[in-house]
């Protein structure tokens, strides 16, 4: 049985009333895969709006009850937050794939590309250091509604999408691949999005088929994404 673990920021851990990217994927491959899967985690709630605070479990009400709803996402949480946490993470929950969305909030708050870039080698050691047989499939940042206006904001994201795509070159091992999904190819932050960050329902939907498609091509897991199915 394959255990999928999704680690993000608010992206991933989405806020009261969605049903988030993860809810998605786990549609898909429920669909897709033809074996047994979980999804696995520490954490299972949603983010709060209304009172600051990542302890929903009001999912939409249309969420099948079978969803397992076990991430490590935290709103506001990035590279710098969660590689402390993915090892026990990883440990306790046997996850066998990552499926990981960080870098806005490092990027935003923290710390710069190349910063950035060392702080995903910590988290995959720490990640590798639990189950060294680990796979991860890494999704570049998507340039939010702050990249816009804000240039040396972009160009913090730009460079740091090429450095973590040589980082997942330079790390995959046979034994434990790294995965560099493609951004959405028609994910638009005006469209795709309720506040030029966090995804609405086709955004959900894009973020899930951009880790679907890379599970399906990369590693014969699942088959291509149709909204449709989900």
């Amino acid at each position: 049985m394959l255990r999928f673990m999704p680690v993000g920021d608010s992206m991933t851990i989405g806020s009261a009333g969605e049903h988030t990217w993860r809810y998605r994927i786990w549609q898909h491959l429920r669909a897709t895969h033809g074996a047994p899967f979980e999804l696995v985690g520490p954490r299972e709630t949603l983010y709060d709006k209304a009172t600051g605070t990542a302890d929903s479990h009001a999912y939409a009400d249309d969420c099948d009850p079978a969803f397992p709803r076990a991430h490590l996402a935290g709103w506001g949480e990035g590279w710098y937050h969660l590689g402390p946490l993915v090892a026990d993470a990883v440990r306790a929950s046997r996850a066998d794939v990552l499926l990981v969305s960080l870098g806005l909030i490092d990027l935003g708050f923290y710390t710069n590309a190349s910063q950035t870039t060392e702080n995903v080698r910590a988290f995959i050691a720490q990640a590798r250091s639990a189950n060294p047989r680990l796979s991860l499939v890494l999704l570049p940042v998507i340039p939010n509604i702050r990249a816009e206006t804000d240039a040396p904001f972009a160009d913090e994201v730009a460079r740091f999408n090429e450095l973590l795509a040589k980082t997942a070159a330079n790390l995959s091992e046979p034994g434990s691949p790294l995965l560099l999904a493609s951004l959405p190819p028609t994910y638009d932050i005006h469209r795709d999005t309720y506040d030029g960050t966090h995804p609405n329902a086709s955004g959900e939907h894009k973020l899930a088929a951009a880790f679907a498609e890379a599970l399906h091509q990369g590693w014969g897991v699942g088959a291509q994404y149709a909204p449709g199915r989900t």
